[in-house]
């Protein structure tokens, strides 16, 4: 196999035109929905999965680019069933350094009395997301941004629609506690395709999440029908994705000085 690219390079503007693309098509979905504006906080769900390590990168450059800043906070949590290596720790330390973006690393128990020896997807994510609704509470932050990219949402589509009667999928920002706080997905015009080709050429520090369901949940079964439809229909993703109306997604836009609480 190939020695890896740095990442290192990326972030010193030594970057190939597909990625100068990736880049460019985060940021054009950031503002399709106003996700992030001039004098936000972010709180980055850091997962250790090429997703969030890729989504991090591009709002790292993409803040250089601007002439409005923003700040960039990470979290990673650390279930405590299953530790993240030492080693691999140091790496994603030096990395989000390298991007000057804050990162912190939580331990917290993957199953928490509260399920009563229950377990599955559903709750684990929910887990995650209220350990950071409370720590972005805490910090007086009211954006979480998700690396949930255009195959997620075109999965999430199709496990709606076929199992549950329901044409929704998950939106590229999200209101909680009656717009108080908000997720937001900036790679969700982005093939994960691309985000894959982005970790396969450089050497980001990708965690694998430990997950005793992820080859074999709904999700992870309708991964080869969707690429089945795109033999058929190389845009069938994007399809997907225009069939709904976001419309109702964009953020107001915030009047002139006007900082985030």
């Amino acid at each position: 196999m190939d020695e890896k690219l740095s990442y290192a390079d990326l972030i010193n503007g030594d970057m190939p035109p597909w990625v100068m693309r990736f880049v460019k098509g985060v940021g054009r979905a950031i503002n399709n929905y106003r996700m992030i504006q001039g004098g936000d906080k972010v709180l980055i769900a850091a997962s250790g999965g090429k997703d969030s390590l890729a989504m991090s990168l591009a709002l790292s450059i993409r803040r250089r680019w601007l002439p409005v800043s923003y700040s960039l906070e990470a979290i990673m949590i650390d279930w405590i069933e299953h530790p993240i290596p030492e080693e691999k720790k140091e790496e994603l330390y030096r990395y989000f350094d390298a991007l000057d973006i804050d990162f912190r690393i939580l331990s917290e128990a993957q199953h928490p009395d509260s399920f009563k020896g229950s377990f599955n997807c559903y709750l684990c994510a929910r887990n995650r997301r209220r350990i950071l609704f409370e720590k972005a509470s805490q910090e007086g932050i009211s954006l979480i941004a998700m690396g949930h990219h255009l195959d997620d949402l075109a999965e999430t589509t199709l496990m709606n629609l076929c199992f549950r009667a329901d044409f929704e999928t998950m939106h590229p920002v999200q209101p909680f506690f009656d717009g108080k706080l908000h997720i937001i997905r900036p790679l969700i015009e982005t093939r994960e395709s691309v985000v894959r080709r982005l970790a396969e050429s450089y050497d980001l520090p990708v965690v694998k999440p430990v997950c005793p369901y992820d080859q074999t949940n709904v999700r992870a079964r309708l991964k080869p029908v969707i690429s089945e439809l795109s033999r058929i229909d190389k845009l069938t993703r994007e399809h997907i994705y225009n069939a709904h109306d976001f419309s109702s997604c964009v953020l107001a836009e915030k009047k002139s000085g006007e900082k985030e609480n």
